[in-house]
């Protein structure tokens, strides 16, 4: 969550550079490259079920492909502030999914933290200050907010499917095939886009930014996260979803020179609280 939070922060020097669905398509693209000896099964790993291929392609097209475009159309018709408040929800949105697909109990302890990580993000969303919408984008706040409740749903589910298909798939064949799917998703629209736009005006060094970002984003952080939910509660794992913000500001703050204020420091201690109540061990019974 800390790597995703800091190439969130970068990305807003691809994006001023490339077109959404473009930067999407290139970056599926040379993940699959990097991840193509990964679609193979580890040793002893049985064939995917039928169950898996479903859970593998709602992954992908939750997390991945609806995900961006909920997140980007809901941002652009309503306030950055807003935007958010409303994704401080995903912890939340996780352990009541989690309470209702898996089962899982939700500790009082868990209860506390997912509190502290709500009220840290929304924090640090409320001194950042509001922003205006994008140059030719129309506001339209009310939808925007139901897109960006969409988003938060879709990062959800995205944790709790991850949690029931890691106990039979790979983290690494996980990865690569969410990759996958996520690639032939935008593919249309991003072929699209891409018969028009100039790449010679890229810079070598927004090409460099570029691998990172996609080998980082469909790569990296994707096996990270599912190797860390084999052993990690669902409800627990959606904490650490407060360090996608946290990381993000501090790309802002010490890359991008945006202010940090006292305010800003105090979302960080809730934030950090948050993870700690919902990862300590618990007591247990003798």
């Amino acid at each position: 969550m800390a790597l995703v939070g800091s190439y969130v922060g970068l990305s807003k020097l691809l994006v001023a550079a490339f077109p959404v669905f473009l930067l999407a398509w290139l970056r599926f693209g040379i993940a699959a490259v990097a991840m193509l000896h990964w679609l193979r099964p580890a040793p002893g790993e049985a064939m995917l079920s039928r169950r898996d291929r479903r859970l593998l392609f709602w992954e992908s097209f939750l997390g991945n492909f609806l995900f961006s475009i909920c997140m980007l159309f809901g941002v652009a018709m309503t306030s950055a502030v807003a935007a958010g408040v409303i994704m401080a929800a995903i912890p939340a949105a996780v352990a009541l999914l989690s309470r209702l697909f898996l089962g899982e109990r939700i500790a009082p302890r868990v209860g506390l933290g997912i509190a502290c990580a709500i009220a840290g993000i929304a924090l640090l969303a409320l001194t950042r200050g509001a922003s205006p919408a994008p140059s030719g984008a129309t506001p339209t706040p009310w939808l925007g907010n139901l897109l960006l409740l969409g988003a938060v749903l879709c990062e959800a589910s995205y944790v709790v499917i991850g949690k029931q298909l890691t106990g039979s798939v790979s983290a690494r064949r996980i990865s690569a095939i969410v990759n996958l799917w996520g690639l032939l998703l935008v593919t249309p629209l991003g072929a699209w886009v891409a018969i028009g736009f100039d790449f010679g005006a890229v810079t070598p060094g927004l090409w460099a930014l570029l691998l990172f970002y996609a080998l980082a984003a469909s790569m990296a952080t994707v096996w990270l996260w599912m190797t860390g939910l084999r052993h990690v509660p669902a409800a627990s794992a959606g904490v650490y979803t407060v360090m996608l913000p946290v990381s993000a500001a501090a790309i802002g703050v010490l890359v991008l020179g945006e202010p940090f204020g006292a305010s800003h420091g105090v979302a960080f201690v809730l934030a950090i609280v948050g993870v700690v109540l919902a990862t300590r061990p618990g007591m247990r019974p003798p």
